[in-house]
């Protein structure tokens, strides 16, 4: 007969944390290529509802399966806080597509797709940094953190720059103006939240280092 099997099988957190992370460089990659191709921009805006949706999927399984084992590979609160700080982003780039179909956006502007290409580049730094993470690769996790801190100043300066020419752009329209404010908040929001996993993968460093 076979052993009995005493400890449960050690769940792969790393694993369900980088799923996490590629898919919300799926929303952020689908979200580049809907402002800087404006076609399809329905179907497109399917894929990005249903990118959120397996977010929440895979943000739900992280905390259940915390739940369900005494054994982390780092503190169970990190783990916790990087799942739904990973699944924040994706919340934030769909909120922002949502309101550009509820405002009838006919075109993005410039700094709009500027925006989408720098948290882009951002989303796809915090894959690099959580997959560095689980090899044990501490120096390289601190260099994709200044990365993502590097470009969420930059895209800080973007979202400044962008809100001084609405008032340029859309002079005659008011409307315009304060629908595209709140949809750049959407896309500086994101890049906070980016910062805000760069700070916990910071913090584990500390701890493990």
């Amino acid at each position: 007969m076979a052993a009995m099997r005493i400890f449960p099988k050690q769940i792969d957190f790393f694993e369900i944390l980088e799923a996490a992370a590629v898919n919300v460089t799926k929303a952020s990659a689908t979200l580049l290529d809907l402002f800087e191709h404006y076609t399809d921009v329905e179907a497109k805006v399917k894929d990005l509802y249903e990118i959120e949706q397996e977010g929440d999927i895979l943000t739900h399984e992280i905390i259940r399966k915390l739940n369900q084992t005494f054994i982390t590979p780092i503190d169970r609160e990190d783990i916790q806080a990087l799942a739904t700080n990973i699944d924040d982003i994706v919340d934030l780039i769909w909120a922002g597509v949502d309101k550009m179909v509820v405002f009838r956006i006919e075109k993005p502007t410039r700094e709009a797709i500027q925006l989408a290409n720098d948290l882009n580049l951002t989303t796809e730094a915090i894959v690099k940094a959580i997959r560095d993470l689980r090899a044990k690769n501490y120096e390289r996790v601190k260099e994709h953190c200044i990365e993502i801190n590097r470009l969420e100043n930059l895209v800080d300066r973007v979202y400044r720059n962008a809100l001084g020419e609405l008032f340029d752009d859309f002079k005659d329209d008011p409307m315009m103006v304060i629908k595209w404010k709140d949809l750049y908040g959407h896309l500086e929001d994101s890049a906070d939240k980016c910062e805000d996993v760069a700070n916990i993968l910071e913090g584990i460093v500390l701890k493990h280092a």
